[in-house]
């Protein structure tokens, strides 16, 4: 069959073309091992966070405390030795919490443990009284007939499911999202959920929610999950129990505030980047520890590592302290707006937003003549104990907008058996990071970063995402 050896000819050159993209320079794989050794050596990573949650602590976007945070994060890359350190506006609407408490006045008159949720309504400045009806999950309240909840609080008790990458978090956040307003329609004058979270203190969870368009706005809160069992037992008895609730919350106008960023120039195509970074917001119950003072300090200091070798990678690595993530994204979409004409410049966006635990598994989502250079950076990344994952994940929270615009992502997943066991509590504080794990995703951010700015290969346009991972 004589078409065949052209076809086998071509498909050679073809693979030795690939394979050949994914060749890094003598100099280049030395200064990976070097970043690497963080792991081992040690890394900046562990002190950056805890300087944060020591000299900040809390930080809930349009407070003064996250105006420290900003001028925080500037003093701290300048430290660092970051090239260049600038700020870039985001405006957003502010909330704020001030007080809130709940208790049973019936059958059983006991406290319950509250905290108000991200976006709520106050009960008006006086306590509300009502009955409550308890609802398996969000479906079983839509479900419930018009005007079945007036004058009641609508409770829904589902429970989240751990998963080590964190998956049951989706189909249990819907609740916390919308379950305001579908009360609402119903009639009730007030919400309750079980916190999104999976631990047992007796601590809840926080989190931003939304009102739909023309529903009466109605407070709402979470439980925390032994209150949440408490509260069941109590129904489950077959009598009537009748809630107080006084919430002092809501908006306050509008802040333009900041994402911070710190830039280690490429030596030769310092107008291409590669972004990775965390959020500098915090919720203001706890120091913000692992979500995501983790993700900044982890970040940060891969940044500086990289700056810190004696040649610069080709490209510039741009390391972002984004703003306000937990309330809607205001920081990844402001820098996708102001971006949106230089997406073809980056190379890749990366985001560390799920705690501190170590880094198992990297993912990519590159155009396919990439891919061997992801690979590439996949086997540099094994030591570590990272296992390459090809056709898996999804771009993190704040990178997001961009790379639904086409920007390339990359994920360093982290192990998050215990993260929701914390997430939006006072729980989260620094006690709960280990040191060496710190290191192990520093190095690995380094690693991952310095690579994909080194490579002569663009990783050209993501494939389009499917908000699946």
């Amino acid at each position: 069959m004589p078409t065949i050896r052209p076809l086998v000819f071509a498909l050679s050159v073809l693979l030795s073309a690939s394979a050949g993209a994914a060749d890094f320079d003598a100099r280049a794989l030395r200064d990976a091992e070097q970043l690497r050794a963080g792991n081992e050596r040690g890394t900046d990573a562990y002190a950056i966070v805890e300087s944060l949650t020591t000299e900040v602590g809390p930080r809930m976007a349009g407070t003064p405390a996250y105006d420290r945070a900003v001028a925080w994060a500037q003093a701290k890359f300048k430290a660092l030795g970051y090239d260049r350190v600038y700020l870039e506006p985001v405006s957003f609407p502010v909330w704020e919490r001030r007080h809130e408490s709940a208790e049973v006045l019936a059958p059983y008159p006991q406290r319950l443990l509250i905290t108000a949720l991200g976006g709520s309504v106050g009960t008006g400045g006086k306590v509300l009284e009502a009955e409550v009806v308890e609802f398996a999950n969000l479906e079983a309240l839509k479900a419930a007939p018009a005007d079945s909840l007036k004058g009641k609080i609508a409770y829904i008790s589902n429970r989240m499911e751990r998963f080590k990458d964190g998956h049951g978090y989706g189909p249990a956040v819907s609740a916390r999202g919308g379950g305001a307003s579908e009360a609402s329609k119903k009639g009730a004058v007030g919400y309750l959920l079980r916190s999104i979270g999976t631990d047992s203190a007796r601590m809840p969870h926080t989190g931003t929610m939304r009102y739909a368009e023309g529903v009466t706005k109605i407070p709402a809160a979470a439980l925390s999950n032994p209150d949440a069992d408490l509260l069941s037992n109590m129904l489950r008895r077959g009598k009537p129990v009748t809630l107080r609730l006084d919430i002092d919350a809501g908006m306050n106008g509008t802040k333009t505030s900041y994402n911070v960023i710190g830039e280690i120039r490429g030596r030769s195509k310092p107008d291409e980047v590669v972004v990775i970074g965390g959020h500098l917001d915090s919720w203001d119950l706890g120091t913000g520890a692992i979500d995501d003072g983790a993700g900044v300090a982890i970040t940060m200091s891969a940044g500086a590592m990289i700056g810190r070798l004696d040649r610069a990678p080709r490209r510039t690595i741009r390391v972002i302290a984004f703003a306000n993530e937990e309330q809607g994204l205001f920081g990844g979409r402001a820098y996708a707006d102001a971006h949106l004409a230089q997406v073809d410049a980056h190379q890749v966006g990366a985001e560390s937003d799920f705690g501190a635990g170590r880094v198992y598994a990297f993912r990519a989502g590159t155009a396919p003549e990439a891919q061997p250079v992801i690979a590439k950076i996949g086997e540099m990344l094994a030591p570590l104990g990272i296992v390459y994952e090809p056709g898996r994940g999804g771009p993190g929270p704040d990178v997001g907008p961009l790379a639904g615009k086409g920007m390339p992502w990359a994920q360093l997943a982290q192990d998050g058996t215990d993260y929701f066991d914390y997430h939006h509590t006072a729980n989260d504080t620094l006690d709960k990071i280990d040191t060496k794990a710190m290191d192990q995703q520093a190095a690995a951010y380094a690693v991952m970063a310095y690579l994909s700015a080194e490579t002569d290969v663009d990783f050209g346009k993501s494939p389009p995402l499917t908000g699946e991972e």
